[in-house]
């Protein structure tokens, strides 16, 4: 006897299409502590130097200037607003590192759900000179002195993000941005990793939804090409520590005949 033939059902599958969203706001925030990959250690890993070199011709182990400037991201279009910028993915990390402590959304889902579509984040502020005594990542934790720009008031203006709606909608992006300001930061020392040793916390900020709040409209009066400029040529020293120390510096490489990456080209900004 035959067994009864069985039919398969077909069922047909409504791939609906996904609806992104969109909305403009105004980062301020405090005591930014930028630490861009230096030039110098990307040269070193792409064509490392020789060894075997004497020690009276090795370049020197700090460069407080050259050091300054390497950690800051800089704008490379002479026509740019500002002399320096932020990489557009640092306020998506923001916000998702802050959905692990928000609830409501995982860390994974955010990335993907999210994105900033600003392709250059102008940032305004004059940066200042810091040096901080730090611990090298080795064994022996070996101190060293780190020196690294400071922007005690910056600004990121009309920085666009982008958004899944459903599950998200405009009033949970703007607490998870708002929580990534508070929570998270941007930076060396930031929030999220609880400081550090250089006496954090580092890169907390707010947001404005309007352009003509006053201390936006401060920090991108004062803060803009022409007065970063004026830093990158020749930059304030945060603090008196840092202004002994650079003393220090400047008359013992005199007296001892050294040489500076900081001399000369460094400053030529346009290129």
């Amino acid at each position: 006897m035959k067994s009864p033939r069985v039919t398969a059902k077909k069922e047909s599958v409504e791939i609906k299409p996904i609806e992104m969203r969109k909305f403009v706001v105004h980062l301020v925030g405090e005591n930014l502590l930028m630490h861009r990959f230096a030039q110098k250690a990307w040269q070193e890993l792409l064509l490392p130097a020789s060894k075997g070199k004497a020690a009276e011709g090795a370049p020197l182990k700090h460069d407080p200037l050259s050091e300054f400037r390497d950690s800051l991201y800089r704008c490379r279009d002479v026509q740019a607003p500002t002399l320096f910028h932020l990489p557009n993915g640092i306020v998506s990390k923001a916000m998702a590192a802050a959905a692990l402590d928000m609830g409501g959304a995982f860390k994974t889902q955010i990335q993907r759900l999210t994105m900033v579509l600003t392709p250059t984040l102008h940032l305004y502020g004059v940066p200042e000179l810091r040096m901080d005594m730090v611990r090298n990542s080795d064994m022996a934790r070996t101190p060293d002195v780190r020196t690294r720009p400071i922007f005690k008031r910056w600004a990121l203006p009309n920085v666009v993000i982008q958004y899944k709606v459903a599950p998200l909608n405009d009033s949970q992006m703007l607490n998870l941005l708002a929580g990534a300001g508070q929570i998270v930061g941007f930076g060396d020392g930031r929030q999220q990793k609880g400081g550090g040793p250089e006496g954090g916390p580092f890169g907390c900020f707010r947001i404005v939804s309007d352009h003509n709040d006053p201390e936006l409209k401060e920090i991108m009066a004062t803060g803009g090409r022409a007065a970063q400029q004026a830093a990158w040529t020749d930059p304030e020293m945060f603090d008196e520590n840092t202004a002994e120390l650079m003393d220090w510096f400047n008359v013992e490489i005199d007296r001892r005949h050294k040489p500076r990456r900081g001399d000369g080209a460094a400053v030529q900004v346009g290129a």
